[in-house]
């Protein structure tokens, strides 16, 4: 296997980043949306925006893409990283490339003294929870989500 390079996403990475965040909608079964995906995009280019965005190649070819930002740990005192989207490209899968992007982060909140990366995923994607299990502790809370009122 070839080595996967990890860097933070840049303008020239629009059109292959456009594609993999289209499949991580699909995969997800998101109704396809061009303004999501402006919208993220410019979150990405925004250097005052709290969204990061990084891209994993192999042999030049852009395979994998993960969003992430910093956030507060009210509870412990610190800051951590949180891992909002991971989507590799399936004919890249099983590669080490979304074990390579996890530890880029781990390594990350290493050197930047930070508790923690954190992820959610859901329940029915269990190739990428065979992954998480072998990487992280899984932890002990549900998520729950409440619309805006009206």
């Amino acid at each position: 296997m070839s080595e996967i390079r990890i860097r933070p996403v840049t303008i020239e990475d629009r059109p292959a980043w456009a594609e993999l965040f289209r499949g991580y909608r699909d995969f997800y079964a998101l109704d396809p949306d061009d303004a999501v995906v402006d919208t993220v995009w410019g979150w990405l280019m925004d250097d005052a925006h709290e969204l990061q965005g990084l891209v994993a190649q192999r042999d030049g070819a852009h395979v994998a893409i993960a969003h992430w930002r910093r956030f507060a740990r009210p509870s412990r005192g610190g800051t951590a990283i949180f891992l909002d989207d991971l989507f590799t490209a399936p004919d890249a899968r099983g590669g080490g490339i979304g074990r390579a992007l996890i530890a880029h982060l781990q390594r990350m909140a290493k050197a930047e003294g930070l508790l923690e990366v954190r992820w959610i995923t859901s329940e029915t994607n269990t190739d990428a929870q065979r992954l998480y299990a072998r990487v992280a502790d899984r932890a002990p809370f549900l998520t729950y989500v409440a619309p805006p009122l009206p």
